[in-house]
């Protein structure tokens, strides 16, 4: 299966500053990039199309590829870009690392809409004579956006209007809860603070004490989280995870790595406001050990976010963290904890792919093998969600339905809090590792009003 118009005809476009002034012989013509070849035949003689792997097969030369529900796909590769761009390789466990295997080294770009996360443009590490410019700038930030969420503001917005719909479906007899639907699923997060301060001024009463009086269970709690801000609903979830008996470690872990420097600064701060609590001291007195330690690294805010990559950076951190792991007997968690939480994401991108080249083997496999329990679905989550932070979502999505009974505190959580950043892209990695859509298997495992909502968000 080929995309239409890629390769181009005539070869890839001149790189700016490519190749290097004096180093012309070393490196091949601007303008004639060519795919580099691997043992067997890839890519196909006389411009075939690849073959389709078996399931288990993963992709040729390169161990562990891929690990959830085999690729291709029935039917080949991924189809044309969709919003978004192109997918990106769903590698893994389900994350999208390219492949580094024996022949994908050497001038292979890919394009920054690979990485449905965002991030610049990647160029492998692995060059002629192993030096790599550094560093390298990645393409304008127009480029890097490429997320899309599934809620919009929605045009022509009257608060009074939606506040009078939503005061008529909650009076007398009854609840009109379709009609409280159609009004929460189409509105964006600030218009309904702003639908929330239009009730009490027109009705003097709580909206939210109104929807709370008449619904119940998990709608309940799903239209409660759809109204409230996103920075607050975070700072609340995990207050709930710290609070009395027993810490839910996953939402810490979902919340603390996933998010942006700015937005841990806001949630904090909230936190701090709203519960008159600091939450490093939460986090100090139900965590402890290393996991603790990540978790205080997180809620500094502080991860570098500059987009360009340096590449001798990256592997020297590929070594560090290889000497602190795999090439010794024991474990150094400092130095993980130290690259993992303050390298940019893009940054970690480079040291992964440079990581694969030291050591034989994926940085993700390295801590499966080096860390365990909650230290180690931390280090992970940082690192898929630099790799392929859709993809990552889509996985806590898809195990908060698999098997008997739902996880519907985590299930609400993420359809929420990414219904307005990228739960497009979300529900495209969705499909491409499990096969089945995101609709379908929420179909599946809710029922009545609850499971009309989630649709309403998520969309077909």
């Amino acid at each position: 299966m080929s995309y239409p118009g890629y390769p181009p005809s005539g070869g890839y476009p001149a790189f700016p500053g490519y190749p290097p002034t004096g180093q012309e012989s070393v490196y091949p013509p601007a303008g004639q990039y060519s795919y580099p070849t691997v043992p067997g035949g890839y890519p196909p003689a006389g411009g075939g199309t690849y073959p389709a792997a078996p399931p288990s097969a993963g992709y040729p030369g390169v161990a562990g590829y891929p690990a959830l529900g085999g690729y291709p796909a029935p039917g080949g590769y991924p189809g044309a870009p969709q919003a978004g761009g192109m997918p990106p390789y769903p590698g893994g466990p389900g994350f999208g690392v390219p492949p580094t295997g024996p022949g994908f080294g050497g001038y292979t770009q890919t394009p920054a809409q690979s990485y449905a996360g965002g991030g610049p443009a990647q160029i492998s590490v692995g060059y002629p004579g192993g030096q790599a410019p550094s560093p390298m700038p990645g393409p304008p930030a127009a480029m890097v956006q490429c997320t899309q969420g599934t809620i919009q503001a929605a045009p022509n917005f009257d608060a009074g209007r939606d506040a009078e719909i939503l005061r008529k479906a909650m009076k007398g007899f009854g609840t009109d809860e379709q009609a409280i639907i159609n009004v929460v699923a189409n509105r964006s997060s600030d218009q309904r603070q702003k639908i929330k301060a239009a009730f009490k001024t027109m009705y003097g009463k709580d909206l939210i004490k109104d929807l709370k009086s008449e619904l119940s269970g998990n709608v309940e709690e799903l239209i409660l989280a759809l109204f409230m801000p996103s920075t607050y609903y975070d700072a609340w979830s995990l207050r709930h995870a710290m609070k009395g008996a027993g810490t839910q470690e996953r939402v810490l872990i979902e919340i603390l790595c996933t998010r942006t420097n700015q937005e841990i600064r806001e949630i904090v701060n909230c936190y701090k406001s709203e519960f008159g609590r600091d939450i490093e001291q939460d986090i100090r007195a139900d965590t402890s050990g290393h996991f603790e330690r990540l978790l205080i690294s997180m809620c500094q805010g502080n991860r570098d976010e500059n987009q360009t990559v340096d590449y001798q950076k990256a592997q020297e951190d590929a070594q560090r963290l290889y000497q602190a792991g795999e090439g010794k007997l024991g474990t150094d968690e400092s130095c993980f904890n130290m690259v993992l939480a303050s390298r940019s994401f893009p940054q970690l991108k480079a040291t992964v792919e440079a990581y694969s080249k030291i050591a034989n083997r994926d940085l993700l496999s390295s801590i499966d093998r080096e860390f365990s329990g909650n230290v180690e679905r931390g280090l992970k989550a940082i690192l898929q969600c630099a790799l392929n932070r859709p993809a990552f979502f889509a996985e806590r999505l898809y195990y908060s339905m698999k098997g008997a009974g739902t996880d519907d505190s985590t299930l609400i959580r993420i359809i929420v809090t990414r219904s307005e950043i990228d739960l497009v892209q979300i529900k495209q990695m969705f499909t491409q590792m499990y096969q089945k859509t995101l609709a379908t298997m929420i179909a599946s495992d809710t029922s009545g009003d609850y499971r009309r909502l989630l649709l309403a968000i998520v969309g077909q």
